[in-house]
């Protein structure tokens, strides 16, 4: 019987290491531009066309490579970085595994232009599927020049699954900010078709990052510094009220390298507590100096998961220097900082229950003005279904019921049941819709026929919002609000990549926007509904929340748009609005689940119920 075990030709071996490192043109970026920085650069351009679809192009003023250097830095695990497998622990560059080159020319076609400084002429070197087919002296600055064509044009099916140029844009932006960040000193540029999206000049952290990120990032953020022997934690977290659900910009360095660090990422959580509202995110900037004999970067190819040797002691360090930053530039507390683009919450009045809740129709999220419906094109009937789940009960709830539910602690009474007991008799004698009993301005509860229904507000009110953002992105015309005073929104490169693809779906939901240059819009009308949220918050927050992909784009507008716009948690409704809010939610076509898949009701069984009470 033959053999059957054989060496991969290094072709196949190549291609097969490709997908571990090279996962998609943003991969690409990253390898080339570490290898750049590694090569000593001060100057590193970064051109790309259709996303890196086309062509990637990285040129540096680095060191260079003669001619024996440049053929084999295209070998597998050839590399300058390493030389034992003890050097693994005293790492002081980007690159190590000689993986990266190999990798790109294995599902790439490449040119290499590359000269050292004491050399009159430089060498180039093309490559197609790992086979090298040509290599020549050249005319060249000194550095490297490292052009990647036609990505993926041997694995078909590698290129078919790309996404968009918006998000394969997108995914390059974000590669390559997370390297700018940690090389202020050094000078960057990136042009997309021919088009300049960043010139970052060298200096200063704190300038690199209001570069990159706009102006709004640099008067939000707090320095952090602290020094032990253990370790070195430094960098800038934002202020409290920076605070966003969507978009946050999230970043860990260790030694030069951005990582992911669940762990340390609740430091920064914790830091917060009490601070922020629930879910919403803190901008920040950590950057750990730590000696590399006490970390393990080789866990993946990536390098973006790494090993910390005093991972709890280092956890505590980085909690105390949060809290200390914000201690000394927040001396004032305050129950809430993320008020900008929130709606105005309600005041109670006891003169009576059409005064109790005032601000609710700023939200337009229950087509409501003063706490009053109003009419609403999207507003459908009620289906059948939902009237049978009140057969057998009465129509309206004695005044007796309704004083029970206000007497526990922690129950929040709608102003129908808060108002004086007249003034009850009198809703409940009167024809209108069975009671609702809202509980810790977070849950709605209603009696049906086979026990009692509870409602989660702000998902059930997500839910209708989703449906009807949905039908005007697909079915309606735009209905748009002109705002008194046009805003401006300032966007980053990545955002602004973003931008082209949502542009026609915000404005075929109600948005007015204008463009001023590349990454700057005047916002001039938002859809009706939601006048009292902030525009350019709510288009910031909208971006953030895109995944880009074309067949989910309306999905994610619609979506991010509801969250925006539905009744926050603490909102306190009357019995009217909450009636609203069920008949609305039961005309939905799904009305047990969001969206996103989280559950909007439950039902507490009578027989439960009774079984409770013994």
């Amino acid at each position: 019987m033959p053999d059957i075990i054989q060496l991969l030709p290094d072709s196949v071996a190549n291609q097969i290491a490709a997908g571990e490192v090279i996962q998609r043109p943003a991969s690409v970026i990253k390898e080339l531009v570490e290898n750049a920085v590694d090569a000593g650069a001060k100057t590193i351009n970064v051109l790309v066309v259709d996303a890196g679809r086309t062509s990637i192009q990285v040129i540096d003023d680095g060191c260079g490579m003669s001619e024996t250097d440049a053929r084999l830095a295209f070998e597998r695990h050839a590399t300058s970085k390493i030389r034992h497998a003890d050097d693994l622990f005293s790492l002081h560059t980007m690159g190590f595994r000689g993986e990266a080159l190999p990798s790109i020319a294995a599902v790439a076609q490449v040119e290499l232009r590359t000269r050292r400084p004491d050399d009159e002429v430089g060498t180039c070197l093309t490559l197609s599927a790992s086979r090298v087919e040509s290599q020549e002296p050249c005319s060249c600055a000194v550095g490297s020049s490292i052009t990647v064509s036609n990505l993926f044009f041997n694995v078909p099916a590698r290129r078919k699954f790309l996404k968009t140029n918006a998000t394969e844009m997108n995914n390059i932006l974000v590669a390559f900010e997370r390297i700018v960040l940690v090389y202020p000193a050094i000078a960057f540029t990136l042009h997309s078709n021919g088009q300049e999206l960043m010139t970052l000049r060298s200096g200063s952290l704190l300038q690199r990052i209001t570069d990159v990120y706009g102006r709004r990032y640099g008067q939000d953020l707090l320095p952090v510094k602290v020094t032990t022997p253990l370790c070195t934690i430094s960098g800038y977290v934002a202020k409290p009220e920076a605070a966003r659900k969507k978009g946050a910009h999230e970043c860990f360095f260790v030694n030069g390298r951005y990582m992911r660090h669940p762990y340390f990422h609740k430091a920064v959580q914790q830091a917060y507590e009490r601070l922020v509202i629930a879910g919403a995110r803190v901008p920040y900037f950590i950057y750990f100096d730590v000696d590399p004999a006490d970390i393990d970067v080789n866990i993946h190819p990536t390098k973006t998961e790494i090993k910390f040797e005093n991972e709890q002691a280092i956890w505590q360090l980085l909690a105390a220097a949060i809290k200390d930053a914000i201690g000394q530039f927040c001396e004032i507390p305050q129950i809430d900082f993320d008020t900008e683009g929130r709606p105005e919450m309600p005041v109670y009045h006891p003169e009576g229950p059409g005064d109790s809740v005032g601000s609710l129709g700023s939200i337009g999220s229950l087509g409501t003005v003063g706490g009053r419906p109003q009419y609403n094109p999207f507003h459908r009937k009620p289906s059948q279904d939902w009237q049978q789940l009140y057969e057998g009960l009465p129509a309206s709830a004695p005044a007796e019921e309704a004083s029970l539910f206000a007497e526990p602690a922690g129950m929040a009474a709608p102003a129908d049941v808060a108002a004086p007991a007249a003034t009850v008799q009198a809703a409940a004698i009167s024809d209108v819709a069975p009671l609702h009993y809202q509980y810790k301005g977070q849950y709605l509860m209603t009696a049906v026929k086979s026990g009692l229904m509870i409602i989660d507000q702000h998902r059930a009110d997500v839910r209708i919002l989703y449906e009807r953002y949905m039908h005007q992105l697909t079915e309606a015309p735009a209905q748009s609000q002109r705002v008194l005073f046009p805003e401006v929104v300032e966007l980053s490169p990545s955002e602004a990549a973003l931008m082209g693809d949502v542009l026609p779906a915000l404005a075929a939901v109600g948005f007015e926007l204008t463009a001023l240059g590349p990454s700057s819009y005047v916002v001039s009308g938002v859809p009706a509904g939601i006048e009292g949220l902030r525009p350019a918050v709510l288009v910031r927050e909208l971006l953030a929340s895109q995944s880009g992909l074309s067949d989910s784009l309306y999905h994610d507008l619609a979506l991010g748009l509801a969250r925006q716009a539905a009744i926050p948690y603490g909102q306190q409704l009357s019995n009217e609005e909450m009636d609203t809010l069920v008949n609305d939610l039961f005309a939905c076509k799904n009305v047990n689940y969001t969206p996103d898949g989280k559950p909007v009701l439950a039902i507490l069984p009578q027989h439960d119920i009774e079984q409770l009470m013994g």
